[in-house]
């Protein structure tokens, strides 16, 4: 557990750690979860707390939550650092867990960053969990999906913890000028809007949006007992945002899907958002490019060539010269792809394909295709028959090259789109001729 000086003065703490509720009615937002009559509520309400997660952006109030419900359980409450805290430490909390249920005692367990143990530190917490000598209430800002084991995961209770609204911030930003905890014991004046322009500024992060409020008040104009904040002042403390995006996390799958999807969409301007997102939160652009290198082929194909060509040469842009001078290169291609006639045919085509190459391993090729370039494989008929294209007036044959057993089967069905359009034109000239000189079997 961490436990503060004792010469540390509460005053002294940042305004968030001061303005932290002590109790459900002071909690702002996640009214899904805490409003009246909600399930989250009633569990708190009637200790009746079972092992679960708390999954939430940065600042929306999952410590809170566990502190909040530290205070109203009768259970003992152990508060875990994921950071600070290894399989040692971990065996001796579990030692006293133990104890406790065996003098019929709970002991509720908050793992706070649960996502950074790994497999073995989060192991170790399985056996207790399922014994019942511990509540595991754990807290993340990445998805549990992908974060926690899932033997464990399937023994918690997910909730979700939404980013504040912005108005919900105003109002905590209210309370916390007028709060003893806060600034209610000073004279602060704040020009009009600028609680709801660091509110906005905070992007859904309680933590963030008190600290933005106590770096203006300590940055105001003191006159007297009264300090005024101006825009001026707001301005100079949000002057460089910081984005919300993590590389490693699911922001990061999030943000790569939305430009995917904006892409696939023919939507050009949301695509050419989601990519301005990523950049200037310092993804690699080599990234992205390989992401609409990948695009160009799977949502567009021969509906149009040139998307691939384009994707490729954007992708050599981003190598030659780096950010922020490709990032004009990105845009250019990601507009391309969005405003391109769109066809997964392609793709469609590799997944038909490959269904049927993992169920039929045992196809044998056939022999007329065939390479011969021994003796010994032309006296086995490999090759035999064999009848190259470019000898024939219409530069096609009625061979077969499928094996026997997938004889007629169509994988790559072209749609109507750019391109394609011809290509299914010229597909059907194909199929035609070669029907037209099948051979007749021998009677």
């Amino acid at each position: 557990m961490q436990q503060q000086s004792m010469f540390m003065k509460e005053a002294d703490l940042p305004l968030a750690a001061r303005l932290r509720p002590r109790t459900l009615e002071e909690f702002v937002g996640q009214k899904h979860l805490l409003g009246e009559g909600k399930v989250l509520r009633r569990l708190i309400e009637g200790d009746k707390i079972g092992s679960m997660i708390f999954w939430g952006p940065p600042g929306v109030g999952k410590t809170t939550l566990a502190r909040i419900i530290a205070n109203r359980t009768k259970a003992t409450f152990i508060d875990f650092s994921a950071v600070t805290s290894g399989i040692k430490e971990i065996k001796q909390v579990m030692e006293q867990a133990e104890k406790n249920r065996i003098y019929g005692e709970k002991t509720i367990l908050f793992v706070d960053e649960i996502h950074r143990f790994n497999k073995a530190q989060q192991d170790a917490f399985l056996p207790f969990v399922e014994r019942g000598s511990i509540i595991l209430i754990g807290a993340t800002t990445e998805n549990p999906s992908f974060e926690v084991n899932g033997a464990l995961l399937s023994r918690c209770k997910v909730f979700v913890l939404q980013a504040l609204k912005t108005e919900e911030l105003t109002e905590l930003l209210r309370h916390a000028l007028t709060d003893e905890r806060g600034f209610g014991g000073q004279n602060i004046e704040i020009e009009d809007g600028l609680l709801e322009t660091i509110a906005a500024f905070a992007n859904g992060d309680a933590r963030s949006a008190l600290s933005t409020l106590e770096m203006a008040v300590l940055n105001g104009d003191a006159d007297g007992d009264k300090t005024a904040v101006t825009r001026e002042t707001v301005e100079q403390c949000t002057s460089k945002k910081s984005l919300l995006y993590d590389k490693t996390g699911e922001e990061h799958y999030n943000l790569i899907s939305a430009l995917h999807k904006s892409m696939r969409n023919s939507d050009p301007d949301a695509a050419v958002y989601w990519l301005a997102r990523m950049l200037e939160a310092g993804e690699d652009p080599l990234y992205v490019a390989r992401r609409v290198t990948r695009f160009a082929s799977e949502d567009i194909g021969l509906a149009d060539p040139r998307a691939l060509e384009i994707a490729v040469a954007a992708y050599q842009a981003c190598h030659f010269i780096g950010m922020p001078e490709c990032s004009v290169h990105l845009t250019e291609a990601v507009v391309y792809m969005s405003v391109a006639p769109k066809s997964n045919a392609l793709y469609m085509a590799y997944e038909s394909a490959k269904k049927d190459a993992l169920t039929m391993l045992a196809e044998p090729v056939p022999l007329v295709i065939r390479n011969a370039p021994t003796k010994l494989m032309k006296e086995l008929e490999y090759g035999k028959g064999y009848q190259y294209a470019h000898d024939y007036a219409d530069k096609l044959t009625d061979m077969q090259c499928l094996p026997d057993s997938l004889a007629g089967r169509k994988y790559y069905r072209p749609t109507e789109e750019g391109t394609e359009g011809r290509i299914k034109a010229r597909l059907k000239e194909i199929g035609e001729w070669k029907e037209a000189h099948k051979k007749k079997p021998k009677e």
